[in-house]
């Protein structure tokens, strides 16, 4: 390999590295090459790459885009797995290969999202549910309360139209008059009675004492006037009051 060969397959590796969600290294020891293509395919399934490196062309490439832990892994036989898509998915690929393969492909360490895993963090990885899974598992998740308030909502609907329906034939069947104007409310009476009862009524003062009725249409009869010489011209037998007059009439 010349320099210039050299040179596109650091660029090649770093953009790799540089593109992908997780890079996993595995150690290829004992792999066939027939293996390592059916390998390939399933990574392909997974969007994720097989490719067996040289660790100084992959120091390099390390160096140009900052991934410092992985060059702690490049020791020894090394195929770098790098999922551009889903992580969990990659790995499982692997793992399950490599348990096919009587322990072909163990795990060096890897990085995800620039940080440095080990081979048991990888593992852990492998063990996860593939994205499809957790999506379709949040999808149910989030509609099984939507699907709950959709079949609540239907229930009252259906109870109010039978509700309704029950009001309808009883209205024509004659148990519920149809024509009856509604009677007023007793709330409706009670305000106007209360302001009734809150006004005050005028003081009923003790009536007078009747007067006598002899006093009311007599007059008291005046005094008549009595001297020595009777008044010119007037007459003494009008004057004076006859003993006729005072005597009480006999008892029958």
């Amino acid at each position: 390999m010349n320099r210039e060969q050299k040179s596109a397959a650091i660029a090649e590796i770093a953009e790799q590295i540089q593109g992908s969600e997780a890079v996993y290294a595995v150690d290829y020891r004992g792999i066939s090459v027939p293996q390592a293509a059916e390998l390939r395919t399933k990574l392909r399934e997974a969007d994720a790459s097989f490719r067996i490196v040289k660790n100084t062309l992959t120091e390099r490439a390390a160096d140009q885009v900052g991934a410092e832990d992985l060059k702690a892994l490049l020791e020894g036989p090394t195929a770098l797995t790098f999922a551009r898509g889903d992580a969990a998915a990659a790995a499982k690929a692997v793992a399950d290969y490599a348990r096919t393969t009587d322990g072909l492909l163990p795990f060096k360490g890897g990085l995800l999202n620039g940080a440095p895993l080990d081979s048991a963090q990888i593992g852990a990885i492998a063990k996860l549910p593939t994205r499809q899974v957790l999506y379709g598992q949040l999808v149910g998740v989030v509609a099984s309360p939507i699907s709950g308030v959709v079949r609540t909502l239907n229930a009252l609907i259906q109870g109010l139209a039978s509700q309704l329906g029950q009001v309808a034939e009883k209205k024509e069947s004659g148990e519920i008059p149809a024509g009856d104007a509604p009677a007023p409310p007793a709330e409706a009476a009670a305000p106007a009675q209360t302001g009734a009862a809150a006004e005050p009524e005028a003081p009923v003062g003790p009536e007078p004492a009747a007067e006598p009725a002899g006093d009311q249409d007599a007059e008291a009869p005046a005094t008549p006037t009595t001297s020595d010489d009777p008044a010119e011209g007037a007459d003494d037998s009008s004057s004076t009051p006859t003993d006729t007059d005072d005597e009480p009439a006999p008892a029958e």
